[in-house]
C-alpha cells in the first residue's frame, strides 16, 4: 500500500471487524447448548455437557490464536493513514460484518441444534467458545494498540473480497491512526467519552 496514494479510501478498524462476530455466536451458542440440555440425546446429558465443555475452550483458544503472526506482521507494517481517508463507524462496520455473514451464522446455529439430538449441548457450546474466542482477539489487538498507542484500520474493499477476513489473503496492508481516532477504543468496544472501556 502506497504512502503517496491519494485515492478516497473507506477504512474499517481490524478489531471491530475481528469482534463483530462474538456476540451472535456467543448468544446462538448459549440458545443452542440451553436447548441441547432439555434434549437426552445420544451420548446422555453428563457426557454431552462434559464434551461441550472441553468443546468450549479448546475452540475458544484456536480461535483466539489463530494467524496472530499475520496480525502481527500487518500491524508492524502498518502505513499512516492519510488525510483522504474515510474512517467507517463502528456500527457500520458490524452491521456490514454481520450481514455479510449472516447466513453463515444461522447454519452454524442449525448444526449446533441439531447436534443437540446426538451430544446434547456440545454443539452450542462450542458455537460459544467461536464467541469467546473471537471476542479474546479482539482484547488481545486491543492491548497491542495499546502499547503501539496506534489504531489498527483496513481497506473496507479487501474486506469486501473472501467473506471479509481482516487477515485474508486479500489484505495487503494495515493502516494507522492516533489512539483517539474513531469511534471504538482499543479493541473494538465502542467508545464512551474520553474513557476506553
Amino acid at each position: 500500500m502506497a504512502r503517496g496514494d491519494h485515492r478516497v479510501q473507506g477504512l474499517a478498524r481490524v478489531a471491530v471487524v475481528v469482534r463483530a462476530g462474538a456476540a451472535p455466536l456467543w448468544w446462538f451458542g448459549v440458545l443452542a447448548a440451553g436447548v441441547g440440555v432439555l434434549l437426552p440425546g445420544i451420548t446422555g446429558r453428563r457426557i454431552g455437557v462434559m464434551a461441550g465443555a472441553a468443546l468450549f475452550i479448546i475452540t475458544a483458544a484456536v480461535v483466539a490464536y489463530a494467524r496472530r503472526r499475520r496480525y502481527t506482521a500487518l500491524a508492524r507494517g502498518a502505513a499512516r493513514a492519510g488525510k483522504h481517508d474515510v474512517l467507517q463507524d463502528r456500527a457500520v462496520s458490524v452491521r456490514n460484518w454481520r450481514r455479510a455473514h449472516r447466513w453463515w451464522i444461522v447454519l452454524a446455529f442449525a448444526l449446533a441444534l441439531g447436534s443437540g439430538f446426538a451430544v446434547p449441548a456440545a454443539g452450542g457450546m462450542l458455537l460459544a467458545g467461536a464467541g469467546t474466542g473471537l471476542r479474546l482477539k479482539a482484547a488481545w489487538l486491543g492491548r497491542r494498540e495499546r502499547a503501539d498507542d496506534v489504531l489498527l484500520w483496513i481497506r473496507v474493499d479487501w474486506l469486501d473480497k473472501r467473506g471479509g477476513a481482516p487477515a485474508g489473503k486479500s489484505v495487503k496492508g494495515y493502516r494507522s491512526t492516533g489512539i483517539a481516532a474513531g469511534d471504538a477504543t482499543p479493541g473494538g468496544a465502542r467508545r464512551r467519552g474520553d474513557v476506553y472501556a
